[in-house]
C-alpha cells in the first residue's frame, strides 16, 4: 500500500486541528500517549487477553475503526519527526498471537517515544502490519476505513469535538 496519500491526508488534518485549536507547542508526547490509548482500546475490543471471559471480540467494523484510529496517530507521529517520505507499508515480520502483538506494539510505541529514529518508526509500521494481518484486515480495507475516519474527524472538529 502506498502510504503517501495517507500522509498527505493526515498532514492536512493535523494542520487543520492545530490551526483551529491554536496549538503552538510540541504535541509529540501527547500523540504518543494517544496512540497508546487507541492501541489499548483496540486490544480491549479484540478481548484477546480476557482469558476469564467467554464473550467474543467486537464486530470487525469496530475493530477496524479502532485500528484506523491508531494509524492516524502513527502517521501523525511520523510527520512530526520527518519520516513522512515512507512510500510503502513495510512488510510485517511478526507472526505472533494477538496478545504478544499488542505487547510488542506497546513496546514499539514506547521505544519510538524515547528514540524517534527512522528504524524504530519502520519497526512500528511492521508491528502494525502484523496486527492488521492477525485481525484479518486487508490494506484496501484499512485505506477505505482511514479515508472514512478522516472525514469523520473533520466533521468532529467542525462540531466542536
Amino acid at each position: 500500500m502506498n502510504l503517501q496519500e495517507l500522509f498527505h491526508m493526515q498532514r492536512e488534518l493535523d494542520r487543520y486541528i492545530q490551526s483551529n485549536r491554536n496549538v503552538e507547542e510540541s504535541v509529540f508526547r501527547k500523540k504518543v500517549l494517544a496512540l497508546q490509548v487507541e492501541l489499548s482500546e483496540l486490544a480491549n475490543e479484540t478481548r484477546c487477553f480476557k482469558f476469564w471471559s467467554t464473550k467474543g471480540p467486537s464486530d470487525k467494523s469496530v475493530l477496524l475503526e479502532e485500528y484506523v484510529d491508531c494509524i492516524h496517530f502513527i502517521l501523525s507521529l511520523g510527520i512530526e519527526k520527518g519520516f513522512d517520505s515512507l512510500e510503502q507499508w513495510p512488510a510485517a515480520t511478526n507472526e505472533q498471537d494477538l496478545t504478544e502483538l499488542f505487547l510488542s506494539a506497546h513496546q514499539g510505541v514506547g521505544r519510538f517515544a524515547e528514540q524517534a529514529t527512522h528504524e524504530e518508526y519502520l519497526s512500528l509500521w511492521q508491528t502494525f502490519g502484523a496486527l492488521a494481518k492477525a485481525l484479518g484486515f486487508s490494506y484496501e480495507e484499512v485505506l477505505t476505513a482511514y479515508v472514512e475516519k478522516n472525514e469523520t474527524n473533520y466533521k468532529r472538529q467542525q462540531q466542536g469535538y
